[in-house]
């Protein structure tokens, strides 16, 4: 288990202390590595629960051989050898986060369809400023986000979210979430307990870029 969590902001100004108090947030998820990269309104980050590759080279945001992109990442993707194999990419870690980040900088978004795993990801592109997502097929991976017209956010937890607080501000009880928890003993997605906190439905990608 990983923490993820990431901003992608149009009209506002995020502190950092805001972001890093997210990040902290989830700690118990990943209590081996913590890590973050963030450019002008953009932020992504990283709580690391050490498991297939136990070096430090793969922590996260771990970015591609391009530079192109960075990439976070909760879960597991059991074929990655075999996907590394298929596209002949050169690991220079054990890591299926390598592979995944590479797999997607030769193929795109659609590449998702031939992991085999659990898993919630997010890949910054830094040249197109965009924010791809992926979420497994049965929601094994927790993915949450916030959205308005001024802020996307993005994290494994909602208490991540809360964090910042423009969010927190902007927040009002869903009382029908509260009904279908009532009803039925859990909130089915997209819905969560907040209005304008949703959970990200699988099996899906989703792009944001500026607005």
């Amino acid at each position: 288990m990983c923490g993820i969590v990431g901003y992608y902001s149009s009209g506002i100004n995020l502190t950092t202390d805001e972001f890093k108090n997210a990040i902290k947030s989830i700690k118990h998820r990943g209590p081996d590595n913590e890590g973050s990269f963030q450019e002008k309104n953009v932020g992504i980050g990283h709580t690391r629960l050490s498991i297939i590759d136990l070096s430090s080279m793969a922590n996260q945001p771990m970015f591609s051989k391009n530079k192109q992109y960075a990439i976070v990442y909760n879960g597991e993707v059991y074929n990655y050898k075999d996907i590394a194999k298929k596209y002949k990419i050169q690991t220079y870690t054990n890591s299926d986060t390598e592979v995944i980040l590479e797999a997607f900088a030769l193929k795109g978004y659609e590449v998702v369809k031939e992991f085999n795993g659990m898993f919630a990801i997010a890949i910054y592109d830094k040249v197109n400023k965009t924010l791809t997502f992926f979420r497994d097929r049965i929601s094994k991976k927790p993915l949450f986000y916030f959205h308005d017209n001024n802020l996307f956010a993005f994290a494994s937890e909602i208490k991540a979210l809360l964090e910042f607080s423009y969010i927190k501000s902007k927040l009002s009880l869903n009382l029908k979430a509260i009904n279908y928890y009532l009803h039925l003993g859990f909130i089915p997605e997209p819905f969560t307990i907040y209005e304008n906190i949703y959970k990200f439905p699988a099996p899906s990608v989703g792009i944001f870029s500026d607005g």
